[in-house]
């Protein structure tokens, strides 16, 4: 069934509160500059385990970031599709997954649990005078008659599902689907930063059904894993000598073939790759434009094996490219 109503809460932070009781939510009260709002981020799962997990960029750059400053403030509905603002873990490159780690939400003692984890950065935004929040997920209200339970206004009005949305079984499936993650980004103007916090339930998968969001049971050998991507030439200097070019590297201990493999853009357009890397070895792969295009104002790379599952993905921003015949690194 997917999210009924997906999108971005374009807010400023105004109160919060820590997530209490057997299903505990971090609370942020947020204004648009005309209506409150309530975020109420998940801290604890429902399903075993219970620790979420969790991964912060403190130097969050994607190329979605400047399509959002330009969202007027309020509640903003997403396109559920490559190529715009909508957040997909596994298919927008925001982040290295593998990288997520669990996190109690409660545990005595300081800058412990989740739920301190959260409320050192809204805390910050709280303190600070020029702070916008983004907050993805499923909106609710407004409740013309139906106060908020939690910071008493009026019409009730908010978003949850500030976390992945894919991937889930049993009776959390039925949210499931592609390009409709939830997330909370912090931007800074004045010191030109984002803050990006992701949140995941240990009981979802990271790769899933390109329609559905549905979980899918594989099993990628770990060789196949070590392929990574770790530049590319988006803006060469003359195109008739220097296309565009993607460097793979393997660095596991056995020959990797990747025929059948392809590299994907952010509109999900397809280079098919082939031959084999060797132990330690780099490849690198000249593009085709016909096939693929590496946009200068920003975009992702990301690498699909023969069965169209991610083994790799990385983004770039506009001003990554600007040193034409510059190589980026990941």
């Amino acid at each position: 069934m997917a999210l009924k109503n997906y999108g971005v809460l374009k807010c400023k932070a105004l109160d919060r509160k820590l997530g209490e009781g057997s299903t505990p939510h971090y609370q942020v009260l947020v204004t648009d500059n005309n209506l409150k709002h309530r975020i109420a981020i998940n801290v604890k799962s429902k399903q075993s385990p219970s620790e979420l997990l969790y991964y912060v960029d403190e130097n969050f750059q994607h190329p979605i970031l400047k399509g959002l400053v330009e969202f007027d403030y309020g509640f903003n509905e997403l396109q559920r599709k490559p190529g715009g603002l909508a957040l997909d873990f596994i298919r927008g490159n925001l982040f290295d997954t593998t990288k997520m780690k669990p996190l109690p939400h409660n545990v005595p003692g300081p800058d412990n649990d989740l739920n301190e984890l959260i409320e050192l950065y809204i805390s910050r935004a709280l303190n600070a005078n020029d702070v916008t929040l983004y907050a993805f997920g499923e909106k609710w209200g407004p409740e013309e008659d139906i106060k908020d339970k939690y910071f008493d206004f009026l019409p009730g009005n908010g978003i949850h599902d500030i976390h992945m949305n894919q991937g889930s079984v049993g009776k959390f499936q039925r949210d499931n689907g592609v390009w409709q993650d939830g997330g909370l980004l912090i931007h800074y103007p004045s010191r030109s930063q984002w803050v990006g916090i992701f949140l995941t339930f240990q009981s979802q998968s990271f790769h899933t059904d390109d329609t559905s969001g549905d979980r899918l049971e594989v099993n990628i050998p770990a060789s196949k894993s070590a392929i990574r991507i770790i530049a590319a030439l988006v803006n060469p200097l003359d195109e008739t000598v220097n296309k565009e070019s993607v460097m793979l590297i393997n660095s596991s201990a056995e020959k990797v073939d990747i025929s059948g493999w392809s590299l994907a853009d952010n509109l999900k357009r397809k280079q098919p790759l082939n031959g084999t890397i060797n132990p330690g070895d780099v490849l690198k792969v000249s593009l085709d434009k016909e096939k693929l295009v590496l946009d200068n104002y920003g975009g992702i790379i990301t690498l699909l094996d023969n069965n169209g599952l991610k083994i790799d993905g990385v983004s770039y921003t506009k001003e990554q490219t600007q040193q034409q015949g510059w190589t980026i690194v990941f």
